[in-house]
């Protein structure tokens, strides 16, 4: 579904991602882990057409979507949940699951699927007139997580889905992302949790200093005594 070739991106002199080599298989979940400055969310804003590639390629598909702009890809069912989660704050929890689905046109099944968001997620049905920026910060990150699938994805890209949120809440949130994958949505996940992100995906990658230095199935890889020590403080 996804193949990376060569990609590079640039800021100013500074390389944040030299010339990497990956792919995503349609049903797959895939992680992609390091530490902090890696260039792991620069590779997804690449992705996603947030940042310009300095070269290389992307496709998806199998069509090359390397110049293609941000909306675009969207319609063509990418989704991203941004680092942070980037939820609109004076908006209300509807609103906020409304603008996901603004590349749409099926009015109907943009309904079914807001009501299917409210069944995965119970609490934000019952904040669904509460502006987001007063919710709790796993409640924004299910809300997140629910205004990209309301674009009807294909392929959903998350960037940090645990940062900042309690050990239960965490929980919760991986067992959704689980559910997506289940019903059938391809995954990549960026996230900083090794040990969580290697439990739940079928194969990853291992991105230092904008280069990818290892890649393997999961069990493989939380197992590899170099993941060990560097991700799982062993």
């Amino acid at each position: 579904m996804l193949e990376v070739s060569k990609l590079k991106v640039a800021y100013g002199g500074i390389n944040a991602v030299k010339g990497i080599d990956f792919a995503v298989e349609a049903g797959e979940m895939v992680t992609l882990i390091g530490a902090n400055g890696a260039g792991k969310t620069t590779t997804l804003k690449a992705l996603t057409g947030l940042a310009r590639p300095a070269g290389g390629s992307v496709r998806y598909d199998g069509a090359d979507i390397t110049s293609l702009p941000v909306h675009a890809r969207v319609a063509l069912g990418m989704a991203l949940v941004p680092e942070g989660r980037g939820v609109f704050p004076r908006l209300t929890v509807d609103e906020n699951l409304d603008l996901g689905a603004y590349c749409r046109r099926d009015a109907r099944a943009v309904r079914a699927d807001h009501d299917r968001i409210y069944d995965l997620f119970p609490r934000l049905s019952e904040r669904r007139a509460q502006a987001a920026g007063t919710l709790s910060g796993g409640e924004q990150q299910m809300l997140a997580i629910g205004r990209a699938m309301m674009s009807g994805p294909r392929l959903l890209l998350l960037d940090e889905p645990s940062m900042g949120l309690a050990p239960l809440m965490v929980l919760k949130i991986f067992e959704t992302i689980r559910a997506i994958a289940a019903g059938g949505v391809t995954i990549l996940l960026i996230e900083q949790n090794a040990k969580l992100a290697l439990e739940v995906c079928d194969r990853g990658y291992v991105m230092e200093s904008g280069e990818i230095t290892l890649s393997g199935d999961a069990p493989a890889l939380l197992a590899n005594p170099r993941v060990r020590h560097a991700y799982l403080g062993e």
